[in-house]
């Protein structure tokens, strides 16, 4: 976050005649210091002095090119919302990366309802290793998902579950290459622990989200949501759950040794699954992210308004 803070620098005090001297330099900014002085300073800045104002300002990310998603297409990987080092393939279905984790996360996200969707793993290589899972918009796209407490993340080493940096034991084992995740979100209340739409301003030819009051609203908690993980069809059990609100995206970090080929995995945001579980143990069924709608943008700021269009 950015604190911008407007300074007021009073003018310099007129009609004061300013004595030279050989040993000591006078600042014509400062008025003398004497008792006397003090308490009319005081009186004259209670009065004059304007009140110091203080604003809480964000910077906001690019808006995504027209190429990267569009009412027209389906959902798929973001070319904008992804670390540099990561890779695309044509589709936009898979990614791959080298070196150090790096995220990226699909176009779409969702912020109630039961969703689900896949990931194979093609290729970890001789040292590459996944975290996989689910981020919201902010995600350090610069690390691993479960890096921070904007992402949850499956561990393929040992299959712990990650959040916030902290691996917990999860899963019986770990998955390896050739293995299909599967990612269960169940985010109910329709919506209404969703986060509001930001207060958006131009300043410097920047576009920031601006909390007015310095302060932003805390993430308020689903009651009853939950992130599960599957591995080849098989649940590896409730992962986490009363998550805050939100609008999650599916995500994936990958990592290989340097001079390493790239660890590579597939997204399938369905509807044709490969291991869609047969039994949800008396949860929502859950949708196929593919059927999550497009959310339009409009490229301005009204009177400090997004234009935002939601689908």
């Amino acid at each position: 976050m950015t604190k911008w803070t407007s300074p007021y620098i009073p003018p310099p005090t007129t009609g004061t005649t300013v004595k030279k001297s050989k040993k000591k330099n006078y600042n014509v900014w400062v008025t003398k210091s004497t008792r006397k002085s003090k308490k009319k300073n005081k009186s004259n800045n209670h009065h004059n002095t304007p009140a110091e104002e203080t604003v809480l300002i964000t910077p906001i990310q690019k808006f995504p090119d027209k190429s990267d998603d569009t009412q027209d297409m389906k959902i798929c990987l973001w070319k904008l919302y992804k670390a540099e080092k990561v890779e695309l393939s044509d589709d936009r279905l898979s990614a791959g990366s080298t070196k150090g984790y790096r995220m990226v996360r699909a176009t779409r996200g969702v912020v109630e309802g039961a969703w689900y969707f896949e990931i194979k793993v093609v290729r970890l290589g001789e040292a590459g290793h996944t975290r996989l899972g689910w981020s919201t918009e902010k995600g350090d796209l610069q690390a691993p998902v479960g890096y921070d407490g904007n992402s949850f993340g499956y561990r393929d080493i040992d299959g712990s579950k990650v959040h916030k940096t902290l691996r917990e034991k999860y899963g019986e084992e770990g998955y390896k290459e050739g293995d299909v995740i599967g990612f269960y979100i169940s985010l109910p209340e329709e919506g209404l622990c969703a986060p509001k739409p930001p207060h958006l301003v131009l300043y410097k030819g920047q576009r920031y989200a601006c909390a007015p009051d310095a302060k932003e609203e805390a993430p308020k908690v689903v009651p009853g949501s939950e992130i599960s993980f599957f591995k080849n069809g098989i649940c590896q059990g409730v992962a986490f759950k009363d998550l805050c609100g939100g609008r999650y995206y599916p995500a994936a970090s990958m990592y290989t040794l340097p001079n390493q080929p790239n660890c590579v995995v597939n997204f399938n945001f369905g509807p044709d699954f490969e291991f869609f579980p047969a039994d949800f143990n008396e949860r929502p069924v859950p949708r196929p992210m593919v059927e999550v709608p497009y959310r339009g943008f409009e490229n301005r700021v009204e009177n400090g308004v997004s234009t935002e269009k939601k689908h």
